[in-house]
């Protein structure tokens, strides 16, 4: 018998199981997809061939019935599982009192009950605000404009490698050009690019990697003209690259040295991700800034910028905001998503995933030489996929390994600067079984792929 997850309070549940009942895609996602290259701008692409019906625990049901194990979380959002119970509950009951009045204009407890929750859950125990948003680049473009009106310094150093957003600022600190950046410039200007530490490609430690960074850093931008240095803890979009031990506290070091501001991008390490609530404490840095975004509202558009109260006090009234931002729905499923990660033991659980995907991945990795890396933390682990003797991206091999476990009924995402990267990013309420069902899925893709 298939273990069942409730998808809303008193609704129906879904079966905990792998189910194929068609092909992939089945006829009605291919009508659908027929619909969308009439209706949906073609840059705007999707990863999977299925339209999704109902999702809930570990698995997305299709329009055709076809039940698949997820592996990606809506890309790291719905961290506490699919229409988790306490934040449908929520969210019904704020949609039942009222929808939106603008905090701007007519503010609410939510907003500021969910600026407590994170001014408290953020590393370091230094007095703190929040200012909401609704997407990570929203609030990536946020703490650079808080950090410049700090400092009244411009420049911004992000890494290789790095991913931001969308918007034209974040693209201009996002590294990778196809698919983000080719053809949407010219970008925000005073954005520079340092190093990172990537111990697979670089085979530097942290102290090495960092004074790297710094030279680079000094020599091409200077600290009296940085405003701030943006970093994510644990790359995302680059390929969950984890740098090496020592790399970010230096780096921090060097911030607090020279009056920079130091912003964490934590929009997809963040909220349980990682088996800590924020990928930074894993090496016990304090940033100044901290941006969350991603898995803290399970699905509905929140983001935010916590940090230093000096700091974040130094846009003036109405210098922050949005019609949207801490909309009231969003912050009632942000304080049920933090609820539902006390209640259930989810930092845990995140350990948990961590051991069983690193012990498998592992052992795909004694087994066969195209697996390079295996890399991550908690349930944010990766793949780097290589030409065994060469040790060069095989973006192919990856996309080929993606495409038959979808085929297979698993979904599984690909990441990169060249493409390479599988990344793993089950929601934190999978089962063990039902994890395990899915990395056997994978060897045999890898058996069948030669």
């Amino acid at each position: 018998m298939s273990l069942v997850t409730p998808t809303a309070v008193g609704g129906p549940a879904l079966a905990q199981e792998r189910r194929l009942v068609t092909a992939i895609p089945g006829p009605r996602s291919r009508g659908l997809a027929e619909r969308q290259g009439r209706a949906v701008a073609r840059g705007v692409s999707t990863t999977m061939p299925v339209f999704a019906a109902a999702a809930g625990g570990g698995v997305v049901v299709d329009v055709d019935g076809n039940s698949l194990i997820d592996l990606g979380s809506g890309i790291a959002v719905t961290t506490v599982g699919n229409s988790a119970p306490r934040v449908v509950e929520a969210v019904t009951a704020q949609a039942a009192a009222f929808t939106h009045t603008c905090f701007m204009i007519t503010p609410y407890e939510g907003y500021v009950a969910v600026a407590e929750q994170l001014n408290a859950l953020t590393p370091g125990d230094h007095a703190k605000r929040t200012a909401l948003f609704n997407s990570g680049a929203e609030a990536v473009e946020n703490a650079v404009k808080i950090a410049r009106a700090y400092t009244g310094k411009d420049a911004v150093v992000a890494f290789d490698h790095a991913y931001h957003g969308r918007t034209n600022l974040t693209m201009a600190l996002t590294a990778k050009n196809q698919p983000y950046k080719s053809g949407f410039g010219p970008f925000a200007p005073e954005v520079y690019r340092a190093p990172l530490s990537y111990p697979y490609r670089d085979g530097l430690t942290g102290a090495e990697a960092a004074r790297r960074a710094i030279s680079t850093i000094e020599t091409q931008v200077g600290a009296e003209n940085l405003a701030a240095l943006v970093i994510e803890p644990i790359q995302g979009e680059g390929g969950f690259i984890v740098p090496a031990e020592g790399f970010l506290p230096a780096l921090v070091q060097w911030c607090h040295a020279n009056d920079v501001v130091f912003i964490a991008d934590e929009v997809q390490s963040g909220i349980a991700r990682t088996g800590a609530m924020y990928a930074s404490e894993h090496e016990g840095i304090v940033p100044d800034l901290v941006v969350t975004a991603k898995g803290v509202a399970d699905g509905l558009p929140l983001s935010a910028v916590t940090g230093r109260a000096e700091i974040m006090d130094a846009a003036g009234p109405g210098g922050l905001g949005g019609t949207y931002g801490g909309n009231p729905l969003a912050v009632a499923a942000a304080l049920a998503t933090l609820e539902t990660i006390r209640q259930d033991g989810l930092l845990d659980r995140a350990r948990e995933i961590g051991a069983l995907l690193l012990g498998r991945l592992r052992d795909l990795q004694a087994r066969d030489a195209r697996v390079g890396d295996v890399r991550g933390r908690g349930a944010m682990i990766a793949v780097e996929l290589v030409d065994p003797v060469t040790a060069q991206p095989d973006a192919a091999l990856a996309k080929a390994v993606a495409g038959a476990a979808h085929a297979a009924g698993v979904i599984v995402l690909t990441c990169g600067t060249y493409g390479n990267v599988l990344r793993f990013l089950p929601p934190l309420s999978i089962s063990d079984g039902l994890l395990t069902e899915a990395l056997d899925v994978l060897d045999d893709v890898f058996e069948e792929i030669k």
